[in-house]
């Protein structure tokens, strides 16, 4: 069991933050088969072409601990949306004791993995290689399905946060997840295999949506870090679940097919890149269709950090759904 108690300095402290490091360290064990990935099999399928010749022992490695992944190479982002490569940057800056008392938690039975012998003798060194790695792991496997991970976290940090509105943090916690009940300003969080208590002290507490982490509930407790849970964001279920093209052919037939495909793409927040990627269309040409349908009713968009994410209505969803046939008499 972990506790984790907060004062009233950590109530007034509590936010949410989404990371693409995150995303990247908690992929992993679902790329390689040593997490539970069948949510994810579409995504692995891909990635795995994507990814050969990348040497991912390394990082294979330090995240496969039944428990806990090395904790340096994911600290507590500091914005609500973290870009990755300040996160690696900071990554990159890790000091070598960190990096060798993180490396000694894995400890096993048996000593470290021989894969990780030179990042625990030479930390430095062998740092700026497992940087070099994760920057081609994230061009080849995350980067491409970065905004539809980022509009999954975002609608759930919009969720949580009418949550916190409407019922205080008790409504918080009550489905963040399974292993969490709060009570009193207690957080107990069931981990049969920890036996941990914090204060927070005024650190407050991070909550972290993050896709790959399904359906685990992760919790960075060690001082002096803020204390972090990441969890997995509602929604999951249909991250990537294939578009059923066939729903658009009736509206395509009113306003032509790229109108309509582009609807069925916005079940989720989107961005105007993505779209374009997923349409095989020029983002000008999106942009267009956007602003088109929006006049019509049938999208909304809003601004969240440096992207422009789009969205479906309840109309245009409605308009999706096949039309009754007409009963004979």
């Amino acid at each position: 069991m972990i506790q984790l108690r907060l004062g009233p300095d950590d109530l007034a402290r509590i936010r949410f933050a989404l990371s693409p490091l995150e995303e990247l360290v908690h992929s992993v064990p679902v790329l390689t088969g040593s997490g539970q990935h069948m949510v994810h099999r579409p995504w692995r399928a891909k990635a795995l072409s994507a990814v050969a010749g990348i040497d991912l022992r390394v990082l294979a490695d330090l995240t496969r601990g039944p428990r806990f992944v090395a904790d340096f190479l994911a600290v507590p982002p500091e914005a609500m949306t973290g870009r990755f490569g300040d996160e690696l940057d900071a990554l990159a800056s890790t000091p070598a004791d960190d990096v060798v008392r993180s490396l000694e938690e894995l400890r096993t039975g048996q000593g470290l993995p021989e894969s990780l012998r030179p990042l625990h003798e030479h930390p430095e060194r062998e740092l700026s290689r497992l940087v070099a790695t994760m920057t081609l792991y994230w061009r080849a496997a995350i980067e491409p399905v970065w905004p539809r991970l980022r509009s999954l976290g975002d609608a759930d940090v919009a969720h949580r946060a009418r949550q916190l509105t409407s019922g205080g943090l008790d409504r918080v916690f009550a489905d963040l997840h399974p292993e969490v009940t709060y009570a009193s300003g207690v957080l107990n969080i069931d981990k049969p295999h920890h036996n941990a208590v914090r204060a927070a002290s005024g650190a407050g507490l991070l909550l972290v949506p993050c896709v790959f982490a399904w359906p685990r509930l992760l919790v960075l407790h060690n001082a002096p870090q803020q204390p972090t849970l990441t969890y997995s964001p509602r929604g999951i279920g249909q991250l990537w679940s294939a578009r059923d093209d066939a729903r658009s052919q009736p509206l395509a037939e009113l306003m032509g097919r790229s109108r309509a495909a582009l609807l069925v793409h916005l079940d989720l927040p989107v961005s105007t890149t993505q779209l374009a990627a997923y349409l095989g269309v020029s983002s000008a040409a999106v942009s267009q269709h956007l602003a088109v349908l929006r006049r019509c009713g049938l999208v909304t968009s809003h601004r969240s950090g440096r992207w422009m994410l789009h969205q479906r209505t309840a109309l245009a969803t409605e308009l999706l759904q096949p039309a009754e046939e007409p009963k004979s008499r």
